[in-house]
């Protein structure tokens, strides 16, 4: 018998990956250690930041105007001040007096500082208590971050937390927390108008074993994506999943929709035509329902040979992949978690091809488009023995 430390190797190896699996050991203690830790300096960081800066400067407009819906010329309207002078005058952006503040006799330049001082001190002191009080109610570090960079994407990759500005020309989501419905199973469902808009749908591969495939179209699975195999991570080795065809088998005269997926660890635009060709030589005798999904992700526990190559040269890749998949007329998809689509991922050259977004939460942080959410790696489903990966589409994907 193997080693539980054996036997993740061996998984790893075989390309499932720390989206799906290995996850879990990463949340152990010696992480939420180094995390602390990196919270620590961050505070005293954000101390100092430009946007405390300008937040501050915000309040102290404000501040030190309390009479400012009182000045003449202003009729209570405060969108149109900018600053104020020592005589109290209310100046726009060109320096004009558009106003008088009622009463003031001005301001000294201490009682200025003074302002300034006290209005520093109180906005560092309510980022302090907002991150406490996140930490307090169990929130992860990223989670207690996030709030204060609405403009930023936080991501923790190599050992530290990285803020990337959102690209605000890729088309994003318009999923609402709001319209979110978790069971008490833990399954999760997309409402519109008190509606269930989604749809059910797992993604398995030889990890799961035999599959009773009536019994999981009995627990409401409507589709499925099956593995069809992977590129080991350092041997570079195609291999074929096991169970490919006994689950695409099953799971078709299930009356579930199937769509499949493989694991690339392409390190050249000849290895991309090898796993392509390889895809399309399997799935040839089925009925694919949905799309076919290029599962790109970056070992992080290991060395894999994929991790090692350019941002430009994976988008290469990737999109190298979906061309020849939709060229032999099949719906191609992209798999990819936070860290992939926001660093090592160029999504631009890559807009035009549907998403599989992985992420377990259930918050709407990520932003861009996707159309299949994989919300769970430890989902339970009646016909399947242990875990298994759940996902909702947000559309039918077997009628696009």
């Amino acid at each position: 018998m193997r080693s539980m430390a054996e036997d993740e190797i061996k998984k790893t190896e075989e390309g499932k990956t720390p989206i799906r699996r290995s996850r879990r050991k990463r949340r152990g203690w010696r992480r939420t250690l180094a995390m602390l830790a990196c919270l620590t300096v961050m505070v005293a960081v954000m101390f100092f930041t430009v946007n405390i800066c300008v937040w501050v400067a915000d309040r102290i407009k404000k501040d030190a105007a309390p009479a400012l819906g009182e000045a003449e010329g202003t009729s209570g309207n405060i969108i149109n001040y900018v600053d104020i002078d020592q005589e109290g005058n209310v100046l726009d952006a060109s320096g004009n007096v558009i106003g008088v503040l009622s009463g003031s006799p001005g301001y000294s330049q201490a009682e200025m500082d003074e302002q300034v001082l006290n209005a520093r001190q109180a906005a560092s002191a309510e980022v302090l208590d907002n991150i406490r009080s996140g930490l307090d109610a169990g929130d992860s570090v990223l989670e207690t971050l996030r709030p204060f960079y609405p403009d930023d994407l936080i991501v923790y990759s190599g050992g530290k937390y990285n803020f990337v500005p959102i690209n605000r020309n890729l088309k994003m989501h318009s999923f609402e927390a709001a319209n979110l419905n978790v069971l008490e199973s833990g399954e999760y469902q997309y409402l519109q108008d008190g509606a269930v808009v989604s749809h059910k749908g797992i993604d398995v591969s030889r990890h799961q074993g035999e599959i009773d495939w009536k019994l999981v179209a009995q627990d409401g699975v409507e589709f499925a994506f099956i593995r069809v195999g992977y590129r080991g991570y350092g041997s570079g080795k195609m291999v074929e999943d096991e169970y490919f065809e006994a689950n695409i088998k099953g799971a078709s005269e299930a009356g579930i929709k199937v769509g499949v997926y493989f694991y690339s660890q392409a390190v050249s635009a000849e290895e991309v035509q090898e796993e392509a060709a390889f895809v399309l030589e399997k799935i040839a005798p089925y009925k694919i329902d949905c799309p076919v999904v290029f599962d790109v992700e970056r070992v992080s526990e290991s060395d894999g040979r994929m991790n090692g190559i350019s941002v430009e040269d994976r988008t290469a890749f990737t999109l190298q992949f979906c061309q020849i998949i939709e060229n032999a007329g099949y719906k191609p998809m992209i798999y990819h978690n936070t860290e992939m689509g926001v660093m090592l991922l160029g999504l631009e050259a890559l807009e035009k091809y549907d998403k599989w977004f992985a992420a377990y939460s259930d918050v709407f942080y990520y932003p861009y488009d996707y159309k299949v959410w994989q919300y769970s790696q430890t989902g339970s489903v009646q016909g399947i023995q242990g875990a298994v990966d759940l996902n909702i589409s947000f559309a039918p994907l077997w009628e696009e």
